[in-house]
């Protein structure tokens, strides 16, 4: 039977909804976004009840993004500078709820903080890893790499370079479908939850990628992908706040 989500929100560069409280804030900094096309029935059974994948010329996308997570706090206390800064690489899908919600599911997010990433697997049932990381930043380019520690595939490695080009003044409306998310989708205890967020405009950058070595995709249960990316997008990155879900549960992540 085709897939036929609901009527979905726009696709804005600037927030949908305000969030009046704050759970969380953060800042994602050195963000390298590489996606590829895919069938939304390939990855429709890797979503949450309750959510479909979210198309674009009847394509989803699959994003692997890697970046610098920068202090991470509670409410409006101030940012945490050790175990609330640390790498960051997420595999990540499109999805829309049946309110009409877009967001991201994340199927991993490897994290170079074992404290962070131990609260996030217990308390909020996030599928974060602990990971041997590194980002480099040399003149216009810039390199992340990731080997897994815990829990398995134990070795699960992801090697990624870009060189970053010109300012883009006016993204394409796929460039807004792909960066411009403004919530998440998790299950907790098996019920879905909707984590909103709220950040600037991204200010994006034209990337070409060097190097792609990536194990993390496939161990997520998604095909290796075929080819290149057809989207590589730099940003140095933004604040962002989260508000409080419907329900509880969920550490937020890009």
């Amino acid at each position: 039977m085709p897939l036929s989500p609901p009527p979905a929100e726009p696709i804005t560069p600037d927030p949908v909804r305000e969030i009046p409280g704050t759970l969380l804030t953060q800042s994602w900094l050195d963000l390298s976004f590489l996606h590829w096309a895919a069938d939304p029935a390939d990855v429709a059974p890797l979503l949450p009840a309750g959510t479909v994948p979210d198309t674009y010329d009847g394509l989803t996308y699959i994003g692997l993004v890697a970046f610098r997570m920068h202090r991470v706090g509670w409410f409006r206390m101030p940012g945490i500078p050790y175990l609330g800064t640390f790498p960051e690489t997420n595999v990540r899908l499109y999805s829309v709820d049946r309110h009409g919600r877009r967001g991201v599911v994340f199927l991993s997010l490897e994290a170079s903080r074992l404290l962070p990433v131990a609260v996030a697997r217990s308390a909020f049932r996030m599928p974060y890893l602990w990971a041997r990381m590194a980002i480099h930043r040399d003149a216009d380019t810039i390199s992340y790499t990731s080997r897994r520690r815990w829990p398995g595939p134990r070795g699960a490695r992801c090697r990624i370079a870009v060189r970053i080009g010109e300012r883009i003044e006016e993204p394409t409306a796929l460039e807004h479908f792909l960066t411009a998310r403004w919530g998440m989708h998790n299950a907790f205890f098996g019920r879905p939850v909707y984590l909103p967020n709220i950040h600037p405009r991204w200010p994006l950058h034209r990337a070409e990628l060097l190097h792609c070595e990536d194990d993390l995709v496939p161990a997520a249960g998604l095909p290796s992908p075929a080819g290149p990316p057809v989207s590589v997008l730099y940003s140095p990155g933004v604040p962002v706040r989260f508000g409080r879900p419907a329900r509880p549960g969920g550490l937020p992540t890009p």
